[in-house]
């Protein structure tokens, strides 16, 4: 395999969810007392989301804790309960690029603006014959991470 013109820098986020996001804030937000610090609802993407910070810093993780708008619409935001996981890349048009051309698999939308601002794209759960490589039943969200985690985790 070529060498990797990119990094994997660390975990940007964990996305969790269900029919009640009120449900999920009992145990994330008053009982381990993670803070909520922005929203994001998307029709186009059946969300709403709470998002929740742990740490600080190039050390931040977010816990996203989402529920569907229209439990009967796609995406179903809400299975399965951990949605997906989230990484930061230093180099994300080229780690795009290079995985494409290794047989990985991308969901439609390509790379675009995140609910946080960063740039991001996810890798689709599943393989298919043109591109083999998916998330074995996992959805993968790659994160640009910006200069200051870069230089703190790069």
């Amino acid at each position: 395999m070529d060498e990797k013109p990119f990094r994997v820098l660390g975990i940007q986020q964990v996305a969790i969810g269900g029919t009640d996001k009120q449900r999920l804030r009992a145990l994330w937000v008053d009982m381990f007392g993670v803070a909520v610090t922005g929203r994001f609802v998307s029709q186009r993407e059946n969300v709403d989301e709470d998002i929740c910070t742990l740490g600080r810093g190039a050390h931040r993780v977010e816990v996203d804790l989402m529920q569907p708008l229209d439990v009967a619409a796609k995406p179903a935001v809400h299975l399965p309960p951990l949605n997906h996981l989230a990484l930061w890349i230093d180099d994300l048009a080229q780690a795009v690029a290079w995985m494409t051309a290794q047989g990985v698999r991308f969901a439609p939308g390509g790379i675009r603006k995140g609910a946080t601002g960063h740039d991001i794209c996810f890798i689709h759960p599943k393989g298919n014959d043109e591109f083999p490589i998916g998330g074995e039943g996992v959805l993968i969200e790659l994160v640009q991470a910006p200069p200051d985690v870069i230089a703190a985790l790069g």
